[in-house]
This record gives C-alpha cells, sequence and structure tokens, in this order.
C-alpha cells in the first residue's frame, strides 16, 4: 500500500477525512495517529458549559410548556381557533404535529422554513401559541454547532467516528419536546464517557437515559399487576425490551423469543423520568418507580431474575451486554460500518472474539479494527453517508461556521443529526444512499459548498484530498471546470471522496 493510500485510508475509512494539511503530516505512521486517538480518551467528551445537561433541557422545555398552557388557557376559544386556523392557511405545522416531509433535489437555500427546518427544530410560527419560540430550538442549533467545530477540528477523526456509529446504534429521534432538548445531552452524557470503555457500561448508560425511556415510552409502561395497574390505564409498554434485544444487544438472529420480550419488559417496569414539573432537583432524570414495577421473578433467555427493584433490570443488561450472540451483532455491525457492507468474515470473528475475550471492552475493539489487514486492505466501496460526505467537505474546505447552511444540507439529504425514521438507526448500506434523488442533492451541496469556499485553489484541493491517488479523469474535470466554484463541487462529487 503506497504511502498515501494508506494515509488516506486512516483519515476516510476510519477518520472524517483529511483537512488541507492532514495528508503530509499521517504519510509516516497512519496507524499510529489512530492509536494515538485512542490514547487520549479525555478528548472525547464535549463538556461546553454553555451547553445543557438533559436534565436542565428538560426542565427547559417543561416550563416552556407551562408557559404555553397558561397561555393557552388566558385566551378565549374563538381566538385559539382562529389562532390555529391562521397557522394551517400559512402551512404551519400545529404544536403536537410532526415536522413537514422533506421534499429533495431542490435546490438549497440555508433559510429556515417549516420545509427546510431540522425535524427536531421549530421554524418561526411553529412554537406554542402566544409563547414564543421552544427552547428546543437553540439548544438544537447550539448542539449541532459544537459538533461542527469539533469535526473540523479533530486530528483524524477516528473517535468521532467511534462517536457516530454509537449514536447510531442506540438511536434515538427527535420525535417529541423531551426527546428534541434532550438529544445532543444523551450523546454527550450516554454516548461519549464509554466510547472506549466497557459495552455493559454504555448499555445502561444508553437504556436508563431520559432521551431513551422518553423516545421509547418506557416512561409510561406500567407493570400489568403492579399498585399503579389498579389506578392507571396504561399497561406494559414494550418498545425498549423489543429495541433493547434486537438492536441493541443480541439482534435480530439472536435466538429471543416474544416471551423474552414480555419478560424484559416486565423487568424494565418502573425505569422512567422525574417529574421536572413535580421534583425541581430530580426532575429530568432517570429514576426507578416501584409503584409501576411489575413484582416477582421473570425468566429471560432461561435465566431466572429475582425481584430486586431496579436491580433485577441492570442484572438483566449485564447479561445481555455479555452474550455471545451481542458479540457476533456488534461485530458485523461494527466490522460493516468502517469496511464494508459484506465485511470479511476473518475481520468479524476476529472482533467477535476480541469482544468476548475483552469483556466488552470498546477502546480493544477500535484497536483490534486498527490491527486487522484486512481493514487496511478492502477497496474503498463504501459510500459515505451524508453526514460523513458533509464532515468531509467541512474539513476539506475549512467552512465549520455555516450553521444553518448545514442543517439544511443534512436535512436535504436525509441525515439530520439523531433523527433517523425508526430506531433502527441510519441506513449503513451504500446502496441506502445511492437514490437517484439522493445524488442530485449531494450535487445540489456540492455545488453550494463550491460556492461558499470558491477562492480556494480547486488543484490544491485536490492534492489535499486526493494526494498521488487521484484520477487522471478527476484532475481532468477539475482542470476543465468553468470556475474555481465548480471545480471545487466536481472534486467533491469525484468518486474518490464519495467513497471510502
Amino acid at each position: 500500500m503506497s504511502d498515501d493510500r494508506a494515509a488516506l485510508t486512516a483519515l476516510c475509512r476510519f477518520g472524517l477525512g483529511p483537512r488541507p494539511d492532514d495528508l503530509a503530516r499521517l504519510r509516516s505512521d497512519p496507524r499510529g495517529a489512530l492509536l494515538d486517538e485512542l490514547a487520549r480518551p479525555a478528548a472525547i467528551r464535549l463538556d461546553d458549559p454553555q451547553l445543557p445537561t438533559s436534565q436542565q433541557a428538560i426542565a427547559r422545555y417543561a416550563a416552556h410548556q407551562r408557559v404555553v398552557s397558561r397561555a393557552r388557557q388566558q385566551r378565549a376559544p374563538g381566538e385559539e381557533r382562529a389562532g390555529a386556523t391562521a397557522v394551517a392557511l400559512r402551512g404551519e405545522a400545529q404544536p403536537g404535529m410532526a415536522a413537514p416531509a422533506m421534499g429533495g433535489g431542490s435546490a438549497l437555500s440555508g433559510k429556515m422554513s417549516a420545509e427546510t427546518a431540522p425535524p427536531g427544530m421549530t421554524p418561526p410560527g411553529m412554537a406554542g401559541i402566544g409563547a414564543g419560540p421552544s427552547p428546543d430550538v437553540p439548544l438544537y442549533e447550539q448542539e449541532v454547532a459544537a459538533r461542527l467545530i469539533r469535526v473540523h477540528d479533530a486530528l483524524v477523526g477516528f473517535t468521532e467516528r467511534l462517536v457516530m456509529f454509537w449514536a447510531n446504534h442506540f438511536a434515538i429521534a427527535l420525535k417529541d419536546g423531551p426527546v428534541r432538548s434532550a438529544a445532543g445531552p444523551f450523546e454527550r452524557e450516554a454516548i461519549r464517557p464509554h466510547i472506549l470503555g466497557r459495552f455493559a457500561d454504555m448499555l445502561k448508560a444508553a437504556e436508563q437515559h431520559p432521551a431513551m425511556l422518553f423516545y421509547l415510552d418506557n416512561n409510561q409502561s406500567i407493570g400489568p399487576t403492579s399498585n399503579a395497574a389498579l389506578k392507571n390505564r396504561r399497561g406494559l409498554n414494550e418498545n425498549l425490551a423489543r429495541e433493547m434485544l434486537e438492536l441493541h444487544t443480541l439482534g435480530v438472529d439472536g435466538g429471543y423469543t416474544q416471551a423474552d420480550v414480555t419478560a424484559l419488559a416486565r423487568i424494565l417496569t418502573g425505569w422512567t423520568v422525574a417529574s421536572a414539573d413535580e421534583d425541581a432537583l430530580h426532575g429530568g432524570s432517570f429514576t426507578f418507580a416501584p409503584v409501576r414495577h411489575e413484582p416477582g421473578e421473570q425468566k429471560l433467555l432461561g435465566r431466572s431474575y429475582p425481584d430486586d427493584g431496579v436491580g433485577q433490570g441492570e442484572a438483566a443488561l449485564l447479561a445481555l451486554a455479555a452474550h455471545p450472540a451481542t458479540a457476533r451483532h456488534i461485530a458485523r455491525k461494527f466490522a460493516a460500518h468502517f469496511v464494508a457492507d459484506a465485511p470479511p468474515p476473518a475481520l468479524v470473528e476476529r472482533l467477535a472474539t476480541s469482544f468476548r475475550t475483552s469483556g466488552g471492552d470498546l477502546g480493544e475493539l477500535a484497536r483490534v479494527l486498527i490491527d486487522s489487514p484486512e481493514a487496511w486492505d478492502a477497496a474503498a466501496t463504501k459510500m459515505r453517508s451524508p453526514q460523513e460526505f458533509l464532515f468531509a467537505a467541512v474539513r476539506l474546505t475549512g467552512k465549520p461556521d455555516q450553521l444553518k447552511t448545514a442543517l439544511g444540507q443534512l436535512v436535504a439529504m436525509g441525515q439530520p443529526m439523531w433523527n433517523p425514521g425508526s430506531p433502527k438507526g441510519y441506513a449503513d448500506g451504500s446502496d441506502d444512499w445511492l437514490s437517484p434523488t439522493g445524488i442530485k442533492t449531494r450535487l445540489d451541496v456540492a455545488d453550494q459548498i463550491g460556492r461558499a469556499a470558491g477562492a480556494t485553489e480547486p488543484l490544491a484541493l485536490a492534492t489535499a484530498a486526493f494526494g498521488a491517488t487521484a484520477s487522471e479523469e478527476t484532475l481532468r474535470a477539475v482542470r476543465r471546470a468553468e470556475s474555481r466554484p465548480q471545480a471545487i463541487a466536481l472534486l467533491l462529487m469525484a468518486p474518490e471522496f464519495q467513497r471510502r
């Protein structure tokens, strides 16, 4: 493998793409650059005093909802109906309605509107009646801005890619206020601290996080024979249990049954979020509610778990984290994300063995990936996801400050931050991002980035992006472009840039 190809493999397959001087810096020791990032776990955290904790964000949202409720109560019924009618006539979503579906393929303006607002943000006119903008709007923007800065400044971006992988593995979506407010904190609190730690610790942090409990409705789950069941019409909710088994641990072919889903759901009853309205000290944080918990012993995957309150669920999570099926599921998904949609079986087996023998040590899993020859020798066939494409373009062109534009671009390409269409997370296969509309939208984004970076010398960017690996066809297209912005757009759409 040539020096340039090895360095680009480190920067693109494992990292976030090269900045103008990164290729020269990594030529001498690309593996060492990746290992160096793993040796600095404190740098993975995103500790910004301007970013609230999930507890603070949920409390802010609850306070806003109280203001909305009071404003509605003070309005005459006729006025409220008139206000709602006016909102509908303007084509805006009313409170509680889903954001409008994103249309693909059109040119991007970067302006915030009902059509281009990232899910989880409320454009003007969509906030609660008479209450001003919802607090999740600036919070979402602040969280995304912090990621863009981190993406641009990362030396290689391997640990940031690990964050992206695990945040998508434990996917949440911005379906309502509490989840919207806690989406950024979820990544900062449940994912980042455990990227190089034990999988069992990340599993517990993710499943007990308010964002996950709200997203999968476990805050509404009540044991069928619990004390709360006598006074509450709600019953058992299996969402969290099902996704925990199918997506987060064992995998769809992990050998569990519907009876196991139900048993785990019963085990997890009582896992909820303290009310921000009723508890000023702990509101918005995880809590265990014994009155909702299904009493008695439960059998999961052939093992009995005595009723130990919250400890019953935590014991179940430890067993799931250590299950051989979890090792296989994680190993294949990890290899498919970083190397190829159909990863080499030898690599998958090596990763699964590492996961089992290390007790789910995720730092060791990352090191085994780096040390595996298959991870370096595989051809660059993996299509960059929209986020990976945009982040690589930001690093190459040096434009991390275009926040509103970046938000609109991610929405248009179908991958806004923290908002997949289901608990499965965003698709990770190349074919999922290869639709004609998707490619057309990428071209629109590349054109917009090219115009923003039009003062840059395109051939210098090509050298920074590809080194000696650039194809003659790509270089010819860049040279023959009618303008610098067009040349940069063509560079960003080149196969060498789209694949990793």
